[in-house]
C-alpha cells in the first residue's frame, strides 16, 4: 500500500493528478550557445494557466535563469541559462511541484530538410519573378519588330541578360551543383543535360545578344528553371515528409534511462547505454525504453501502445514489461532483458526501415528511367549538332542553335510534373475534406488497394472511455471525482472529465490492481474495482468502476469506449467501392467481438502483437490482396509501414502517423474520399505521362529538323507542362461531383 502526496502538487484545478516526484538526469541535453544553456524539458500533467505560472516561477526562481517558457498546448518547457547551474535542479524544481518531466532531445536533422525546402522555395521565387521580368521586355522586342532600332533592341537583350545572369547562378545552384558533383565521379545524372541546356541557352543569347541578333533567349533559360524547381521543390517536400517516420521513432526511443547501480545509486544514462542484467527503475508516468523483468513494485501499466489493449494492465515482479509501455502509479525496480538495439521500439523500428525500403521501389524504377533518358537525351542533342554541321552544312553558330533547342525541348519539365502536380492538387484536394496526404507515392499505393486492416482502439473507436451512467446523485459523482483526480488510469481520467475541476480526497491511497481509498467529508471511500468495493458485478458488457462512501451499498460506475459515429456509413460505402474488410486488433476479444458485430465486419483478430500483424499483412500480400492498413499505435507502426497503403487518424502517435501515407482528422468519414480521390489521381498521372510521351514523340523530332528556335523550343516545353497542369486541375471537378 502507498500513499500519495497530493496536497500542494500536480494541477492546482484537478484536472491532471500528479506525477510523482522521479526527475531524470537532463544533463545530457544540455545545449551551448556561447554563454548560455539551454535545455528544452517535456512535461507532463499540465492543464491550466495556474500550472505555467507555478512551473515558470519555480523555475525562474534558480540562479541564473534567463528565460523559462511552458507552451501548455504542446507541454515544452524551454529553459535557458548562464552561469553553473546544475540542469539537474530545473528538472527537480518542476518535479517536486508534482509535474512529470523528461528532457527533449531537439537535435535534429529535421532543420536541414526544412533548410533545403526554403532554399529552393526561394530560388523558385527568384527564378519566377526574373521570367517574368525578362517576358515583359521580350513582349516589347517581339511587338516592336520591324520598328524597333537595332540599339534598342541590343539594349533590351542585354537588359534580360543582366537580369538572368544572377538568376542563373543562385537559382541554378541545385542543378549546377548536382550536376558537377556527379561528373567529378565521371558518373551522370537527370541534372547534367539540365545545367548543360541552361548554360547553353544562356552563352548562345549572350553571343547573339553582343553581334546584335535579332533573337536572345535568355527567357527560355529562365523560364526552364522555373519549371523544374517547381518539381524539385515538391520531391523536397516529399522526401522530408517520408524521412519523418524513422526520426519520430528515434526521438521516442532516445531517452534518458534511470540505472541503478550495485548499491543501489539511481543514475541518469542514454538509453543506448543501457545493457541486459542492467536495474533501472522506472518512475510513475515514465516511458520504458528497454524491455525489462519487473523485480520490485507494482504499478498499473499502460500498454496501449505497445499491445493495443485499451486499459492498464496490472503488473508486479516477475511480469515482464516491454519498452514503449507507460508505468502509470508506483516506481517499479526491473532488470534489463536486452539492450535499446535489441528492444521492441528497435523492431518496429526496423519495421519501418523494410516498410520505407519497400515503397522506394516507384523511386527505383524512376532511377532507372533517369539512367536511359540522359544519355539519350545528351546523344541526339550531339548527333543534331554534328548532323547538322558536318553533313547538313550549316554553321557552327547555327548548328549549336538547333542542338540547343533539342536540348530544351526534351527537357523532362512535363514529365517531371506529371505525378508530383497530381499529388499536389489531390492532396489540396484531400486537406480540404479532413486528409493530409504525407507520401508521394501514396495516391498510386492508394489507388490500387483492395482490402482494408483496421486497429480497433483509436480508429473505430473514440480510444477514450466515457462515463455513460444515468442517474447517478451530483453529489455522489463529485465524491467519487475526488479520488479519480489522484489517479492516470483511463477510467478515472474519464470520470474526471464527467466531474470537471474540483478538490481532491483527503489522504488518498492507490492499491494497484484494486483502486483507490480516500477520505471524502469525513468519510472513508473507495473507488476501484467490484472486489476491492465488495459490489457485485453488473452485467454491463464495456468498463465499470465501483465507488464506496462510507456505510452505503456501493454503487456501479459505468463506461464505454464508444464507436466513431460516422463508422457504419463509412464501412458501407468502402464496401460498396469494391473494399473487403477485418479487424486486426490488440485488445481483448469480447472489445473486438462487440464492435466487429455492430459494424457487420465478419473477419476480426483479437490479442495482436506486432509481429501478429504483420504476419497477417504478409499472409494477405502473398495471397495477392493490397492492403490499406488503419491504425494508430506504437503497435500499429511496423504494419502501417509495410502495408501497400497505410493512414492513421490525426489523434495517432506521432510514429504512427509518419509511418503512415495520410493522416485524417473528423472521424472515419475522410477515408472513402480518400481511396476515391487516389483512384481519380492515379488515371489523372497515367494521361499525363502519357501526354508527355505524345509531345516528346512530336516536338523532337521537330526541334532536331531545324524548326524550333530555343525559344519556341522553351514555349513548347512551358505549354507541355501547362496542360499537364490543367489536367491535374480536373481532379477538382471529378471530387467534386462525388462530394
Amino acid at each position: 500500500m502507498t500513499g500519495l502526496s497530493l496536497d500542494a502538487n500536480g494541477c492546482p484545478s484537478g484536472l491532471a493528478p500528479p506525477s510523482g516526484d522521479a526527475a531524470s538526469d537532463p544533463s545530457a541535453f544540455v545545449r551551448k550557445v556561447g554563454k548560455q544553456s539551454r535545455l528544452s524539458l517535456t512535461v507532463r500533467g499540465a492543464k491550466c494557466g495556474g500550472c505555467l505560472s507555478r512551473i515558470e516561477g519555480a523555475v525562474g526562481e534558480l540562479p541564473g535563469i534567463e528565460t523559462a517558457r511552458l507552451n501548455l498546448s504542446s507541454g515544452r518547457l524551454d529553459v535557458a541559462w548562464s552561469g553553473n547551474l546544475d540542469p539537474r535542479r530545473i528538472a527537480e524544481a518542476v518535479s517536486t511541484l508534482g509535474y512529470g518531466v523528461a528532457p527533449l532531445d531537439t537535435a535534429s536533422d529535421d532543420d536541414a530538410h526544412k533548410k533545403e525546402e526554403r532554399s529552393l522555395l526561394l530560388a523558385m521565387g527568384v527564378a519566377g519573378f526574373a521570367t517574368a521580368n525578362i517576358m515583359l521586355l521580350s513582349v516589347s522586342v517581339w511587338g516592336g519588330h520591324g520598328e524597333m532600332g537595332e540599339a534598342t533592341r541590343q539594349g533590351l537583350h542585354a537588359l534580360s541578360g543582366v537580369i538572368a545572369l544572377p538568376t542563373l547562378l543562385y537559382a541554378g545552384r541545385p542543378f549546377f551543383a548536382s550536376a558537377w558533383n556527379v561528373l567529378k565521379k565521371r558518373r551522370t545524372n537527370m541534372d547534367v543535360p539540365i545545367s548543360l541546356a541552361l548554360i547553353l541557352a544562356f552563352s548562345v543569347s549572350v553571343a547573339e545578344t553582343i553581334r546584335g541578333g535579332e533573337h536572345a533567349y535568355f527567357d527560355a533559360a529562365c523560364m526552364l528553371l522555373f519549371f523544374l524547381l517547381i518539381g524539385r521543390f515538391l520531391d523536397a517536400r516529399v522526401r522530408r515528409r517520408a524521412w519523418s517516420a524513422a526520426r519520430d521513432l528515434a526521438a521516442l526511443a532516445s531517452r534518458t534511462v534511470t540505472r541503478l547501480s550495485a548499491d543501489g545509486t539511481p543514475q541518469s544514462v542514454r538509453s543506448e547505454e543501457i545493457r541486459p542484467g542492467d536495474r533501472i527503475l522506472l518512475a510513475p508516468g515514465e516511458r520504458a525504453v528497454v524491455d525489462m523483468v519487473i523485480e520490485q513494485g507494482e504499478s498499473e501499466v499502460d500498454e496501449s501502445l505497445v499491445t493495443g489493449e485499451s486499459l492498464p494492465r496490472w503488473s508486479g515482479a516477475g511480469m515482464k514489461l516491454m519498452a514503449g509501455a507507460i508505468n502509470l502509479s508506483q516506481p517499479l525496480t526491473g532488470r534489463a532483458t536486452a539492450a535499446a538495439a535489441d528492444s521492441l521500439l528497435s523492431e518496429i523500428s526496423q519495421m519501418l526501415s523494410a516498410g520505407e525500403q519497400k515503397r522506394s521501389t516507384y523511386r527505383q524504377i524512376a532511377d532507372k528511367a533517369v539512367s536511359l533518358y540522359v544519355p539519350l537525351v545528351h546523344s541526339t542533342a550531339l548527333l543534331t549538332f554534328l548532323g547538322w554541321w558536318l553533313i547538313g552544312g550549316l554553321g557552327l553558330r547555327e548548328s549549336i542553335l538547333i542542338a540547343v533547342s533539342t536540348l530544351i525541348i526534351t527537357c523532362p519539365c512535363a514529365l517531371a510534373l506529371a505525378a508530383p502536380v497530381v499529388q499536389v492538387v489531390a492532396a489540396g484536394r484531400l486537406f480540404k475534406g479532413g486528409a493530409y496526404l504525407k507520401s508521394g507515392d501514396a495516391l498510386e499505393r492508394i489507388a490500387a488497394c483492395d482490402h482494408i486492416i483496421f486497429d480497433k482502439t483509436g480508429t473505430l473507436t473514440l480510444g477514450t472511455p466515457r462515463f455513460v451512467s444515468t442517474g447517478i446523485p451530483a453529489d455522489l459523482l463529485n465524491d467519487a471525482a475526488q479520488l479519480a483526480r489522484a489517479s492516470r488510469h483511463p477510467l478515472s481520467r474519464a470520470l474526471t472529465a464527467a466531474a470537471g475541476a474540483g478538490p481532491l480526497a483527503k489522504d488518498v491511497k492507490e492499491h494497484p490492481g484494486l483502486g483507490l481509498e480516500g477520505e471524502v467529508n469525513g468519510a472513508p471511500c473507495r473507488l476501484g474495482s467490484a472486489e476491492w468495493t465488495g459490489a457485485v458485478a453488473g452485467g454491463h458488457s464495456g468498463a465499470s468502476l465501483f465507488f464506496a462512501r462510507g456505510d452505503e451499498a456501493p454503487v456501479e460506475l459505468r463506461f464505454e469506449d464508444d464507436i466513431q459515429g460516422d463508422a457504419s456509413g463509412v464501412i458501407g460505402k468502402l464496401s460498396a467501392m469494391g473494399m473487403t474488410m477485418e479487424i486486426v486488433s490488440g485488445d481483448r476479444a469480447e472489445a473486438v467481438s462487440d464492435v466487429a458485430q455492430k459494424l457487420g465486419i465478419t473477419q476480426w483478430t483479437a490479442g495482436a502483437k506486432p509481429q501478429d500483424k504483420v504476419r497477417r499483412l504478409e499472409e494477405l500480400q502473398g495471397a495477392g490482396r493490397k492492403v490499406l492498413m488503419i491504425g494508430d499505435g506504437l503497435n500499429d507502426a511496423g504494419a502501417l509501414a509495410l502495408a501497400h497503403a497505410s493512414a492513421a487518424p490525426g489523434g495517432a502517435l506521432d510514429v504512427s502517423q509518419s509511418a503512415s501515407d495520410a493522416v485524417y482528422s473528423g472521424g472515419l468519414a475522410p477515408l472513402p474520399r480518400l481511396v476515391k480521390t487516389a483512384r481519380t489521381a492515379k488515371a489523372v498521372m497515367l494521361q499525363n505521362f502519357g501526354f508527355a510521351a505524345a509531345y516528346n514523340l512530336v516536338a523532337v523530332p521537330i526541334a532536331i529538323l531545324g524548326h524550333a528556335t530555343p525559344l519556341v523550343a522553351a514555349i513548347a516545353m512551358s505549354g507541355s507542362s501547362l496542360v499537364v497542369c490543367l489536367n491535374a486541375l480536373r481532379i477538382n471537378l471529378n471530387t467534386e461531383k462525388q462530394a
